[in-house]
């Protein structure tokens, strides 16, 4: 009996479905039709079926029979299992859709699995989670910029743009990006390395975002309080309080932005190696890293570069500071004129 299963096990299973041990384990663990008992043996190999069951003889033609019937369903289903689950894992890894801008300004997109694009660009994977609305770091020399809706890689030859389809970003991205990296538009760092120009694009285009949103809130609330704070209007229009509560929510969600956006620059700017760091073509080149050692140094370019936006945060800022104290200010002439407008509502109804 012993010689017979061997025999079976080595010849039908394993070279026939190539079936491991650990499984024929599972197969030999089967129920006894006579006494309604499971039979089975750590090692079925070694101990004799006759002393692993009292209806061994009885079993033996089962266990045949239910070796041969199900080894191959078995293994198909636990086949297919695992290809279901690597697919269902496949699908939920995140796509990118990239636009890749070189020196000269030719443009390419295409689209990345973020396993394979972290792979290509030489980062790790938390390096692409872009945790942070507002950020600049590096790794690797390469640098990684998140700017609210803008998320980029920058090389020492080329600029990666990550999750390119957003409303927000056509206009920039398909007309004006690639001439401006090309050296046509209106960049000071254009004779130095490509990422100066990268870099001084995307401030540039972060300082424009945080001024359009003020000149559009800016015209609006002064309207609205000279409306509201007028001492010759008999009524208070309830929907311009309305647009005024609006405005003032808005221009402190654009504080906040703009907060944040001198924030990451003042981290830069407060430690030299961090600045250092950002002149990729420095640690790659070494003519470019002779040049700097002999005082054309990219470190303080860099520097001027970054503090000439954290300078332009910074009149933002205090231009936004400015209306939200003049409504403030305002508040007890509105408290005022309301009061005033209530009683003479309650003389009219007396």
């Amino acid at each position: 009996m012993e010689m017979c299963l061997r025999m079976l096990l080595r010849r039908s299973l394993w070279r026939q479905f190539d079936l491991k041990p650990v499984v024929l384990r599972a197969f030999l663990t089967s129920h006894c039709s006579t006494c309604k008992s499971v039979s089975g043996s750590n090692h079925f190999i070694k101990r004799p079926l006759s002393l692993q069951h009292p209806h061994s003889g009885r079993m033996d033609g089962q266990v045949r029979t239910f070796l041969q019937r199900s080894s191959t369903n078995s293994f198909f289903y636990c086949e297919r299992v695992t290809d279901a689950s690597q697919t269902a894992l496949s699908s939920v890894i995140p796509v990118f859709a990239v636009m890749k801008f070189d020196k000269d300004g030719n443009v390419t997109s295409f689209e990345r699995k973020k396993t394979e694009l972290y792979q290509e660009l030489c980062l790790q994977a938390r390096d692409l989670r872009f945790q942070h609305l507002t950020s600049i770091t590096t790794r690797n020399n390469r640098i990684i910029i998140r700017m609210e809706f803008l998320k980029a890689v920058i090389m020492t030859d080329c600029l990666f743009i990550l999750d390119f389809r957003n409303v927000n970003l056509d206009q920039w991205l398909f007309k004006e990006l690639a001439p401006q990296l090309a050296g046509d538009g209106q960049l000071v760092t254009y004779s130095l390395p490509f990422e100066f120009r990268a870099i001084e694009a995307i401030l540039q285009h972060r300082i424009s975002t945080l001024q359009a949103r003020l000149n559009e809130v800016h015209p609006q609330i002064l309207e609205t309080l000279e409306s509201l704070v007028d001492p010759k209007l008999l009524s208070v229009d309830r929907s311009k309080l309305h647009v005024l509560l609006q405005n003032s929510k808005n221009l402190s969600e654009l504080e906040t932005d703009i907060k944040v956006f001198k924030e990451s620059l003042l981290k830069i700017l407060d430690e030299e190696e961090l600045i250092d760091e950002l002149c990729l073509t420095k640690w790659t080149d070494p003519q470019v890293f002779e040049e700097s050692s002999l005082g054309i140094d990219h470190a303080e370019e860099m520097e001027l570069l970054l503090e000439n936006y954290y300078r332009q945060a910074e009149d933002l800022a205090n231009l936004a500071r400015e209306l939200k104290v003049l409504i403030d200010d305002s508040e007890s002439v509105i408290f005022i004129n309301l009061d005033r407008w209530v009683r003479w509502q309650f003389g009219r109804a007396g």
